[in-house]
């Protein structure tokens, strides 16, 4: 993917499909409709849900710990990608950036690389929407957008990350009946690019 200048990538996570829904609600498939990727950090369970996402563009997939049994090519413990010059890590655990930030990096280098120095970590595992900016990394869970912070059935989040004028930024989005609409507690949070993004961004 080097050399892809904007992009818009949707974030989804902890689907748990066929336990939560048969289908993930049409408001994904609306909201995901213009994106150019799909990452999906874990807690699959089926992979029904990443057939139905691949619909709408290329999925990637950190395998969960309810995964254990799912083998395909588009599911690894953990993904380095590049977005033209942009570094997205995907795991499904990680520790918590609101109770053990000090923990973030060795826990990167240990399951990413010691080599490894991605601009953006997404994970999952919690439930529960986040999105941090530590020691100029992103951090960013899009919760679930059926069991949200680990209740029962309702409309949840995901997130999105977009790349554009030599920034990359990180949104969560609430799901309601009409559609989506902005977190009501998450602001946006962007990272400068560095100089190194000078030939691949706009």
């Amino acid at each position: 993917m080097n050399g892809t200048k904007n992009m818009r990538i949707g974030l989804i996570a902890d689907t748990h499909m066929p336990g939560s829904r048969e289908e993930l609600w049409p408001q994904v498939f609306t909201a995901f409709s213009d994106v150019d990727c799909i990452l999906h950090a874990g807690d699959l369970h089926t992979l029904d849900v990443v057939n139905q996402l691949e619909s709408l563009a290329p999925v990637y997939v950190a395998k969960g710990n309810g995964d254990v049994d799912i083998e395909d090519g588009r599911v690894k413990d953990n993904w380095i990608l590049d977005f033209g010059g942009i570094s997205v890590a995907m795991i499904h655990r990680l520790p918590s950036p609101d109770r053990r930030a000090h923990l973030l990096s060795e826990y990167a280098s240990r399951h990413f690389g010691v080599n490894a120095s991605p601009d953006v970590v997404i994970y999952g595992h919690t439930h529960q929407a986040s999105v941090h900016h530590i020691e100029d990394r992103l951090y960013v869970n899009p919760g679930s957008p059926t069991l949200p912070r680990n209740q029962s059935l309702r409309l949840g989040t995901i997130g999105f990350l977009e790349l554009q004028d030599h920034r990359v930024t990180a949104t969560i989005v609430q799901l309601t009946p009409g559609g989506t609409e902005p977190h009501a507690e998450l602001e946006p949070l962007s990272k400068a690019l560095d100089a190194r993004l000078a030939g691949n961004v706009d």
